[in-house]
């Protein structure tokens, strides 16, 4: 109810600050209303259905590798080792052409990886980072950030009744907001030492080696600190978190 209540509260902010617009769209209001109430309760289902579109809609942004590329080939290689770990999802993979440092995953199963850090990590260290990622979607994370991000395009579309072109224009754009939302999503502490734990039990069961999760958050800690990435924001404490893992390797747990 909290959560209903907190995506609902981002359109009532905005209806009301557009209350005195002479040009105001009650209709588009109504349906911005219709949506923030939607997101509370979207459905595992209708949350895939977002993640399709938004996952498209950065893939026809993005430059992706092709298939005869040394990046796609180690991403193969990759993914084979992983597997498919989401419970009646499958899991797809592309590599994005572009020097930032970040992966992704949405509920759909879309795993993006950007070259630049593959050019930055060994496939381990990879293998260690994506297990990450796609723990946020196992674990419900990347649910909970599509609902939000549903709801804050939903007040966008809200501002967009007033009749202002410009506001207009990001409303049309909501996909890519949503999905722009989901690439850069910022999670908590615990929710990204869930994420931590559940790629090392990934990868521990898999029987892929262990220390790549701890080394990938060696070197970004050593980045980090000179680098901006939406990797560096949404990932804080990389040096804690790779002592947390060799803890875990050392103990055998």
């Amino acid at each position: 109810m909290l959560l209903h209540r907190s995506l609902l509260a981002l359109v009532v902010s905005a209806a009301a600050a557009l209350s005195g617009c002479q040009n105001m769209n009650t209709d588009s209001l109504m349906q911005s209303g219709m949506m923030a109430m939607k997101a509370a309760t979207l459905s595992d289902a209708e949350i895939k259905q977002v993640a399709d579109e938004a996952c498209a809609k950065q893939d026809a942004e993005a430059q992706i590798a092709p298939a005869n590329s040394p990046y796609t080939q180690r991403l193969d290689k990759i993914a084979a080792a992983l597997g498919n770990p989401l419970t009646g999802t499958a899991v797809n993979y592309k590599v994005y052409l572009t020097d930032d440092i970040n992966a992704f995953a949405m509920a759909n199963g879309c795993v993006r990886v950007y070259s630049g850090l593959m050019d930055l990590m060994n496939d381990n260290e990879v293998e260690g980072v994506l297990g990450h990622e796609i723990g946020h979607v196992a674990l419900g994370h990347i649910k909970k950030a599509t609902q939000t991000a549903y709801a804050a395009a939903a007040a966008r579309n809200a501002a967009a009744a007033s009749g202002n072109a410009t506001v207009a224009a990001l409303s049309q754009s909501q996909l890519g907001e949503i999905g722009e939302a989901l690439v850069n999503a910022q999670f908590s502490q615990s929710q990204e030492s869930a994420a931590d734990d559940y790629s090392f039990d990934l990868l521990k069961k898999r029987g892929i080696p262990l220390e790549g999760l701890a080394t990938a958050f060696d070197k970004l800690a050593k980045l980090s600190g000179g680098q901006e990435s939406s990797m560096f924001d949404s990932h804080p404490g990389s040096q804690q978190r790779a002592d947390h893992i060799r803890q875990r390797i050392a103990s055998g747990k």
